[in-house]
Order: structure tokens, then sequence, then C-alpha cells
């Protein structure tokens, strides 16, 4: 049995608009969910038969689907929630059959394919692991290749990757044709619903207690076309009209240091330059 499996639902590949840079986002999320302290977890990437994807890390594997393409992927060709329900149908079903790939497994992590997530999460789920599991409710926003985060602290609203839940509360069915799809869209489609249903149902979320994941915007192939962090929370007329928010916004930044190259990025800062002392 494996503590924490990540999912990764991948889109039809007719549904990207740039899949070179999906299969660059990609690798740089696998890269950092192997970054993991505790080695007690699994990685699925659920993608279509025939998609060309990156090489995949230690502890990947991939789940091939036959899923067609989603007709409404792009807002405007049809109504907004037309839009949300084709979209939560499609990503809900793909994580389906990544759920039943791993179903021995004890916690499930949606993740989207563009995401970073903290090296500490399995890790402090296993010292936890009584629990039903988390929302990460504190995290950060990164502008794609951007040299700062923007620490926010209403993350599981606003981002996908932002649920730790133990595997028996999504009651997951026998097989893919024995589950309804009002249930999979909003069991499995969207991560706005689960913590409320979870609570009704008496086994409440908890709340991660550190800074779990990076939101990615700002790039050509974001399905939400979140916009730019500087754009959206400081160089905008409502911002610059009050003084006090714009102060709070720019006290939220941080600096993509060492720590958080080793923490979500899974990478190790740059040696410092050899300096030779002068004569």
């Amino acid at each position: 049995m494996t503590l924490v499996t990540f999912i990764i639902p991948v889109r039809h590949q007719d549904n990207a608009r740039d899949w070179q840079l999906l299969k660059t986002n990609l690798e740089q999320t696998m890269i950092s969910i192997s970054n993991q302290t505790n080695p007690d977890w699994r990685g699925i990437v659920v993608a279509n038969e025939g998609a060309d994807l990156p090489e995949l890390p230690e502890k990947f594997s991939v789940e091939r689907v036959t899923f067609p393409p989603n007709d409404m992927h792009e807002l405007g060709k049809g109504s907004k929630e037309g839009f949300l329900d084709a979209f939560r149908a499609d990503k809900g079903r793909r994580v389906l059959m990544g759920m039943l790939r791993a179903r021995d497994s004890e916690f499930f992590m949606i993740a989207d394919d563009d995401d970073l997530v903290s090296a500490h999460i399995v890790q402090y789920v296993s010292e936890n692991r009584q629990a039903n599991g988390w929302m990460i409710d504190r995290g950060f926003i990164w502008d794609s290749g951007g040299k700062l985060l923007f620490a926010y602290n209403d993350f599981s609203h606003l981002c996908g990757t932002s649920l730790i839940v133990r595997s028996d509360l999504y009651k997951i069915p026998e097989s893919f044709g024995d589950a309804p799809l009002e249930w999979i869209k909003t069991m499995l489609g969207s991560h706005v619903r689960i913590a409320v249903i979870l609570a009704e149902r008496g086994a409440p979320l908890s709340t991660l207690p550190f800074r779990g994941a990076v939101y990615r915007v700002a790039h050509g192939g974001s399905h939400s076309q979140a916009p730019s962090l500087v754009f959206k929370y400081f160089l905008n007329r409502e911002t610059l009209k009050n003084p006090k928010r714009l102060l709070t916004n720019l006290s939220r930044l941080r600096i993509v240091d060492g720590n958080t190259r080793r923490e979500f990025f899974g990478q190790r800062p740059s040696p410092a330059p050899i300096r030779v002392a002068s004569r």
C-alpha cells in the first residue's frame, strides 16, 4: 500500500494550445513532486493514447486513456456553466482512471499539470495518517519563470492543486462504468466542492499548517488563463487607488531563493561563483 498517490490529469492533446509548453511544465511538476522527503508515494500521469509525454521520473507511471477531446475546452464556445460542466467531466474521468489504477493508496492528491508542491507533504501525511485529509489554504502564486512568489492565503479556493484526501472518503466505485457522471464531476472534477461535502458527511478536512503548493500563472498553456500576479495584485486601478492594500500585497512577496527552489522546484541553488582573491 502506498501512502500518497499524486494524480496528474492531462488534457487531450488536441485541447492544448502549445503541447511542447505543456510537456515542459508537466516535467517541472513531476520533478517538484519527486522531491518529497519521504519516499512513500507514487505518481500517475493520466494522458490520452498517442500523447507525447516527457520522460517519467522514478516512481511515476502513465495511465493511458481514449477519451475524446473536450469540445468546450475553451471558454467562449458556450455558456460559462456549460464550459465548467464539460471541464469537470473531462478532468474528473481522467482522475478516476488514475484512482482506479492506485486504489490501494491511503491518500490521493490531485495535481494540475503545471503546478508545484512542497517537498514536505508526504512526510507530514505520514505523521498524521489518521486524519481525513487537508486543504492547502496557504500557498504561493508564481508568474511562470519569474523570480517572485506571492503568498496567498485562500489558496484552496484558487488552485486545483490544493487537496490531500484519504482515499476511502471518495467512495471510489469498483469500475469506471459504475461511476455516475454527477459524482465524477462533483467529487473528482471540481476542487471547490469536496471540503463542504466531506464536512457535511462528518469527515471534515484539516488545514495544512504550512504553504503547500505553488500555482503557476501567466503562461500561454494555462486553461484558466489566470493573469500575471503583477497585474492582478499590483498594477491595476483598484489596488493603485488603495495604498493600504498595495502595501499589504507588497509584504506578501517572496524571492525564489535557494530554500524555495529546494522545497518546491526540486532544484538545488546554483553554486556561488568562485572568486579569486586579488593579490
